[in-house]
């Protein structure tokens, strides 16, 4: 609070006036003046702790949840001149312990999360971008998802990139211990136009978002076919892939919309040497969809590397 003024609150008797009172005047002057001082000395450290406070919480939001679950928007640095009009952001999710939430795609059970930026400011589009995630074991089957705290990057693009962008997001989702439980969250954030505190928790995000190659493409880790086998009683799809020596390896199928629903692929022995071999059943389409010319999205995660590729089933 800065200083006030009330009236007639310094008003003095009038024999401070005579010589003895112009010394007690004098030294209070002196004292009123270092006081004052120290007093604003005081007000500006405050002022500049406040604004230091405020700058850091201008690139994040409040959290909004509860125990078990909360989520709020993080924003990124603004790009360097000339690098295009994509702003950089993010939806934070933080889980308590021994609580997990889902991918885009949940596996045998669960909810994806659902994105709801409507009443956003100046903004033309948003993408989320999905980091790696990795399988949960469920009551009844396995689900895909996070079991820690976890950080969904956003490529945000502005419909006019010299006017302010203001998220404002609603998202339902699910958390799960033992049982699992719906949740919501609200958040909204004004992106900043100077440099934010959030740079390095997007940019490891980013890095874990799995790179899209095509189907033989790839270093350490590639996926170098994908075939129908239709002897089995249920068509399946084979898959091989390299990986790192002694790295654990997952992969993930999706079909080519939401409403699918592929089984999750399971590890296969007897795969060449150097290759290591995954297969799912051809189960999951929505009614009336074909498999045949389907396009298939399969992710592979091993140790510290995600990649994905999309193919189409011959």
């Amino acid at each position: 609070m800065g200083p006030s003024y009330v009236a007639g609150k310094h008003s003095r008797p009038h024999d401070e006036f005579s010589g003895a009172g112009k010394v007690s005047l004098l030294n209070r002057a002196v004292m009123m003046t270092g006081l004052n001082r120290v007093r604003l000395a005081a007000a500006g450290c405050a002022l500049l702790v406040s604004a230091g406070a405020a700058s850091a919480a201008d690139d994040v939001s409040r959290w909004d949840g509860d125990a078990r679950s909360a989520v709020r928007l993080i924003a990124g640095s603004p790009p360097k001149a000339g690098a295009g009009a994509t702003l950089r952001a993010g939806v934070e999710i933080r889980l308590k312990p021994g609580w997990h939430t889902y991918w885009r795609y949940p596996g045998d059970a669960g909810v994806p999360p659902q994105f709801d930026f409507e009443g956003s400011h100046n903004l033309k589009s948003v993408e989320v971008l999905w980091p790696a995630p990795q399988s949960l074991p469920e009551a009844g089957g396995i689900s895909i998802g996070y079991a820690r705290d976890v950080v969904l990057p956003l490529a945000v693009v502005p419909q006019d990139r010299n006017k302010p962008v203001v998220l404002r997001l609603k998202l339902d989702y699910a958390v799960c211990e033992k049982l699992c439980v719906p949740a919501q969250g609200r958040a909204e954030l004004a992106l900043p136009k100077a440099a934010t505190t959030q740079d390095a928790a997007l940019a490891g995000a980013e890095a874990r978002v799995p790179k899209k190659v095509k189907l033989g493409e790839g270093g350490t880790l590639a996926i170098r076919a994908l075939r129908r086998e239709d002897g089995a009683a249920r068509p399946r799809v084979v898959v091989d892939l390299v990986a790192p020596a002694g790295a654990a390896v997952e992969l993930f199928a999706e079909g080519p919309t939401p409403q699918w629903a592929l089984p999750l692929p399971s590890a296969l022995d007897g795969a060449p040497a150097g290759l290591r071999r995954f297969a799912f059943e051809l189960d999951g389409a929505p009614p009336g969809a074909s498999y045949q010319g389907a396009v298939v999205t399969l992710t592979a995660v091993a140790e510290g590397s995600a990649i994905e590729v999309a193919s189409r089933l011959d």
